[in-house]
């Protein structure tokens, strides 16, 4: 009768370990960006521009830095394509919006030196926004084509729009 017992405990004592750890693991699984979420906050950053008279491009990039979405308006200037698809690398290089890092990267800021440190390029004007989801980060968004201060204003309605805020 021991025997059993000690069985049923060792099968019962394995079976909450298996539990416990496939617990642990979808529990530290957060879900990727998807294109489906791209799309979404494109849309919503497209409505938001409109509303402020903008013309632009957005870009969406997952946790890798790869583009997942991108739309350039037809009356948009050119460079705001690649302004859009640098701040939101910036965003998500750095783990923080591109609106915050502005001060920090003037001659006598902390980064001064930052903006030409890397291999590709960064670029510290506001309209950057990293993504988080789950408090991971999942990747970025980025406009550009209006004032930093609209660029910045337009992301983070597209952010609140698609619930990733």
């Amino acid at each position: 009768m021991s025997t059993t017992s000690s069985a049923t405990t060792s099968s019962a004592t394995t079976s909450s370990a298996t539990t416990s750890s496939a617990t642990t693991t979808s529990a530290s699984t957060v879900r990727p960006l998807t294109t489906r979420d791209a799309e979404g906050l494109i849309d919503a950053a497209v409505r938001a521009a409109e509303g402020l008279g903008v013309r632009g491009s957005v870009t969406v990039l997952d946790a890798g830095g790869h583009l997942l979405g991108f739309r350039r308006d037809d009356a948009a200037v050119l460079i705001s394509g690649e302004t859009s698809t640098r701040k939101a690398y910036t965003a998500l290089q750095l783990d923080t919006p591109t609106a915050d890092l502005v001060e920090l990267v003037r001659p006598d800021g902390l980064f001064h030196t930052l903006p030409t440190a890397l291999d590709r390029p960064l670029l510290f004007l506001a309209g950057g926004v990293p993504l988080h989801r789950d408090g991971r980060l999942i990747g970025a968004i980025g406009f550009g084509g209006g004032a930093p201060e609209q660029d910045h204003r337009i992301v983070t309605a597209a952010i609140a729009e698609a619930d990733l805020a």
